[in-house]
């Protein structure tokens, strides 16, 4: 299981941030973005690591956006980087698929609905008049009758 960009690319930490500084002109911040201490101390405490003082840290860790993780093909020039970039690029354009394919099946749906609505609307209207109809006539019986009584 993939648990950081490192091993996306193939590369070493300390390659990577390299990198990432010396190109660090397009990276903005809706590509990449460096966490809070709280946000690295929480993090932290959820996944297996050695204790902080057996690996001391000299910058809190950086975390990159889909399209950071995209921009990265391009300041890393190993074949890994290339074939991660072209691997990235398509799972774009799969997903672009699948939200046009999503969008063409609502709208079918959509027509379907209001097709059939059409169809049933009589039914709704026989079924709330009958409903209604009912609760009239309790409302009828339950009233006092006036006028004149009959007595024996």
């Amino acid at each position: 299981m993939l648990r950081n960009i490192q091993e996306l690319y193939n590369v070493e930490t300390r390659v990577l941030n390299q990198a990432v500084k010396r190109n660090i002109d397009i990276f903005p911040d809706d590509f990449m973005f460096e966490l809070t201490i709280a946000e690295w101390e929480r993090m932290s405490s959820q996944i297996v690591m050695t204790y902080h003082s057996k690996r001391p840290k000299s910058s809190i860790p950086k975390a990159f956006t889909e399209h950071g993780v995209a921009m990265l093909s391009n300041v890393l020039k190993s074949k890994k980087a290339r074939n991660t970039s072209v691997a990235i690029i398509r799972a774009f354009i799969a997903m672009k698929y699948l939200i046009i394919n999503q969008t063409e099946i609502e709208e079918k749906l959509k027509l379907l609905e209001e097709k059939y609505n059409k169809q049933f609307s009589d039914v709704y209207e026989a079924l709330n008049f009958l409903l209604n109809k009912n609760k009239l006539y309790q409302e009828q019986n339950d009233r006092r009758r006036i006028g004149f009584r009959k007595t024996d």
